[in-house]
């Protein structure tokens, strides 16, 4: 059972019931504005979307409203999240990464002061602003800090959430009511038997609903819900559990498969959409058990904020005002593939305590205790879903997740920024519309101009003697029904160097430091067949554009996002490293691998059963290197931007070997086996990036580099390992 304290006092008021609203509304024409979001879900999760898992309350809303196929988000948190409240690109609102200062301006880690957010916008208009759920668009999350940058100070009236992204799910961090920090042991307005926080922010959204209707029922409010789920750490009740017990033990390949289907037949992508490849092998998974569970609480994230949405719906439609509410579904970015708690972190302290009602937790992404004082796990050995564990879901279930698109969270190819946008507002939306699709392209900046379009709002030009930068999309409100948008300009992307125009059918699209590639969406959404070379003028004609976009919109300096960790020494000025099993190396110990050639010399056994595992590795999913034993055969590969290439040598007979992997000045790789070349040369190109990961000898504990799952720990002997880097 929920208690809102709150709730005593208007009953003994006779207020209780939301009848009043309904009963004392004026009919104000312009419609409430409902903006929901969730938090690192895949483009094909929700069943109208072609997904699995139970969305009842959202697919409801789909064939009632409008689809669209072709939206569009910034690929992460903070950027979407900049955008979707100003109407600006996220550079331009001081947030092109996350929530840190880089010196430039597009890249200040807290919303600045020449953007307007969509409540301070609509509030002048006479309308009620309310937020439930997550903030992050601010890097000062301190309870110590000051307030201007948090929700009260930029527009709404009421807020309850957290103001920091990611964290526990029964015990969040920065977790506050108004501007006051809270723990879930010491709000005094909310009260649950058992507190679980995709539940808080939808019970206080129906309050602030029921509150307005008591407060202000002649009013149109704008209701902003920002979930957590389904981002890491997987974390649900047993319950919603248990419902999806046993759905994905098929694996990974089964449910794109399934996916794809089912978007074919409703109509969603066309039906001659290509399937991207697969990203992992549900053969190689070792604890599939532990992996499908994985999914399993990812459903039941999903599924239990859905539950949510339909009580909050539920409220509108008995306070008489869900015909004339504007609802807006959509997804910060595409699903996640980082690794996140994947790996073991071994037992705690045994010292631990419960934490006091008034207590902070001290470490919080993750914490290291639960609020009643158990150690929190991470890696196989837990099972996630408790208040004990810290788990991400992984890549293979991103994948899935992105069906059918190319990549994840992070990246501007579709599997990144592609997102659902559901459309619901009966009296605005013709009857004939409902259920169907809408296939135009739009993106988070059209979010501000429809409502200030809706609103009759007047967007600023100058605001507490600040010059307003002017709003950059273009209002939804003629497609909601069919009609054109009037958009006149392309669409531009840049997240951590990865970079995109959308402009017509055509998308121009490039992972950082990566060539320019050019897709036709209307016949290759999947981006597989990239036509750049045979249309050079055209790629050399976005590309400008995006140049144009990149100077206006302060997104230059490319690459302001990245810490200057070179520049203050931090990173090893060693050439040779001699190394032994179980060795380990932090990032500013580890090889300095940045546009450096890399030699590896391994010396190691191997038996007759042909042990498997990894010999040296470096880096993580995005960027890196690793040498490895899969099938008994040497592999060398190098991870560049999400991107590999590997060389594979000839299976190893019981014995010892020395085995020497090269990356060379050009980029190209090469594997020598006991003196003798084992494979021809492979192109490829040197590391553009510093790997967060640092060095491990034996296995790959944090995200892995190679096409396996951590830690892959080498089952035999190593008897040495050295890198080199330069003098090739």
């Amino acid at each position: 059972m929920r208690v809102f304290r709150w709730g005593l006092v208007l009953a003994s008021l006779g207020l209780g019931g939301s009848g009043l609203a309904a009963a004392s509304a004026v009919d104000d024409p312009r419609p409430n504005i409902l903006v929901i979001m969730s938090d690192d879900m895949g483009y094909s999760d929700l069943g109208s979307y072609g997904g699995e898992i139970a969305t009842p309350n959202l697919d409801a809303l789909a064939s009632n409203g409008v689809r669209f196929t072709q939206f569009y988000n910034n690929a992460r948190c903070c950027p979407t999240r900049a955008s979707l409240l100003t109407g600006l690109y996220p550079h331009q609102a001081g947030i092109g990464h996350m929530m840190n200062d880089r010196g430039h301006d597009g890249y200040r880690g807290v919303l600045n002061q020449q953007s307007v957010t969509i409540a301070e916008a609509l509030r002048p208009a006479g309308y009620r602003t309310y937020m439930c759920g997550k903030w992050h668009v601010t890097r000062f999350a301190d309870a110590k800090a000051d307030r201007a940058s948090w929700p009260l100070g930029r527009g709404f009236e009421k807020f309850y959430g957290t103001i920091a992204g990611a964290g526990s799910y029964y015990d969040p961090a920065t977790l506050c009511r108004q501007d006051n920090v809270i723990t879930v042991a010491n709000d005094p307005e909310y009260a649950p038997d058992s507190y679980y926080y995709t539940d808080a922010i939808s019970d206080n959204a129906v309050k602030y609903l029921q509150q307005h209707g008591t407060e202000s029922p002649q009013k149109p409010f704008f209701l902003y819900v920002a979930y957590t789920a389904a981002h890491w750490p997987m974390q649900a009740p047993e319950k919603a559990i248990a419902k999806y017990k046993g759905r994905f033990d098929a694996g990974y390949t089964e449910g794109r498969e399934a996916r794809l289907r089912r978007m074919k037949e409703s109509g969603l992508i066309a039906a001659d959409t290509a399937l991207t490849p697969g990203s992992d092998d549900w053969n190689d998974v070792k604890d599939k058990a532990w992996e499908a569970r994985c999914k399993e609480v990812y459903a039941a994230m999903i599924d239990t904020m859905d539950a949510g949405i339909g009580r909050i719906v539920g409220q509108l439609k008995a306070s008489g005002q869900l015909d004339k509410t504007l609802i807006l579904f959509l997804q910060d970015n595409g699903g996640c593939a980082e690794n996140t708690g994947r790996s073991a972190n071994g037992n705690g302290p045994a010292d631990l305590k419960p934490l006091g009602p008034d207590q902070f937790q001290t470490k919080t992404s993750p914490p290291m205790q639960t609020r009643d004082g158990r150690w929190v796990k991470t890696g196989p050995e837990a099972l996630p879903g408790p208040a004990d564990t810290y788990i991400a879901y992984g890549r293979g279930w991103a994948n899935v997740s992105n069906t059918p698109f190319r990549e994840y969270k992070h990246w501007t190819h579709e599997g990144g920024i592609s997102t659902p946008l559901i459309a619901h507002w009966p009296s605005g939306i013709r009857r004939e519309r409902a259920g169907q699709f809408e296939r135009q392209p739009g993106h988070l900046i059209d979010i501000m101009a429809t409502c200030v379009d809706l609103a009759k709002a007047d967007y600023p030009t100058e605001r507490n003697g600040q010059r307003i930068k002017p709003r950059e999309g273009v209002s939804l409100r003629p497609a909601f029904n069919g009609d054109s948008l009037a958009r006149s300009e392309p669409i531009f992307w840049e997240h951590e160097g990865n970079r995109a125009v959308r402009e017509g059918k055509w998308k121009l699209v490039a992972k950082e430091n990566e060539p320019w590639e050019l897709y036709d969406i209307s016949l290759d959404r999947t981006e597989l067949n990239n036509l750049a070379n045979s249309q050079p003028e055209r790629v050399k004609e976005m590309a400008a554009k995006w140049d144009a976009y990149a100077a206006r919109a302060d997104v230059l300096p490319l690459g302001a996002w990245r810490a200057d960790d070179s520049a203050k020494g931090s990173f090893s000025r060693e050439r040779h490293f001699s190394l032994k099993a179980g060795d380990r190396l932090g990032r500013s110990q580890a090889p300095a691998i940045v546009d450096q050639p890399i030699t590896i010399r391994a010396r190691f056994h191997a038996s007759e059963a042909g042990d498997d595992g990894v010999i040296v590795a470096q880096g993580g999913t995005a960027h890196g290197f690793t040498l490895f034993v899969k099938s008994g055969q040497p592999r060398f590969l190098v991870r560049t931007a999400g991107s590999n290439v590997r060389i594979v040598g000839p299976k190893l007979a019981a014995g010892e070997h020395t085995v020497i992997a090269r990356l060379d000045a050009k980029g190209t790789l090469s594997l020598d086996v006991d003196g003798k070349p084992a494979a021809a040369p492979v192109p490829g190109k040197l590391l553009t990036r510093m790997p967060v990961d640092g060095l491990e000898v034996g296995r790959d504990e944090n995200g892995p580099v190679g096409p396996y799952q951590s830690p892959h720990a080498y089952a035999g002997k190593i008897e040495s390992v050295v890198v080199e880097l330069g003098g090739q």
